[in-house]
């Protein structure tokens, strides 16, 4: 699973003739117009579906499948989660990281006082929070933003921060 990154998750059918109704979860939307490819669901015997097309509807997407063809086809497939490889990923700018990539980093502050585990990341809208476990157990919430993030380096694991006066 680590070669792949999650873009959505199979909420319900569409129609009568195989579409299925998306709940993306990336952060470019418009990119499923893009897309070629998935992967349906997790382990190494994981179906390629090519995508035929696709639809936007509120905050879902409508997405037809060249393998699924009527909606008795498409019924099994509620809640299973879409993967693209990273060749297929969206390119990253300079700073930006997939979310898959930066869960589990070590996280330290510049003076090395603090010390935990990234646990997850909360879109908030303005930026995201970064949910940290700390060795202590407490749990700090740290706003993705230059004042705090100072250095990420996925391929060592760590993460340098600087907690700002009040966040703890």
């Amino acid at each position: 699973m680590e070669g792949l990154l999650q873009v959505g998750a199979i909420s319900s059918t569409h129609g009568v003739r195989g579409e299925v109704k998306v709940f993306p979860t990336t952060d470019d939307v418009k990119r499923y117009s893009k897309l070629k490819e998935v992967i349906l669901g997790e382990g190494s015997m994981a179906p390629l579906l090519h995508v035929e097309s696709v639809k936007y509807q509120k905050n879902m997407v409508i997405v037809k499948f060249k393998e699924y063809n009527s909606l008795n086809e498409v019924e099994n497939l509620r809640g299973k989660n879409l993967y693209v490889t990273r060749e297929n990923a969206v390119k990253l700018n300079k700073n930006e990281y997939f979310v898959a990539d930066l869960i589990g980093l070590n996280v330290i502050d510049e003076a090395k006082n603090i010390k935990g585990t990234l646990k997850d990341v909360m879109p908030t809208g303005a930026n995201d929070v970064y949910i940290i476990e700390l060795e202590d157990g407490r749990e700090l919430l740290l706003p993705a933003i230059k004042d705090c993030i100072k250095e990420v380096d996925i391929s060592n694991g760590i993460m340098k921060v600087n907690v700002l006066d009040g966040l703890l």
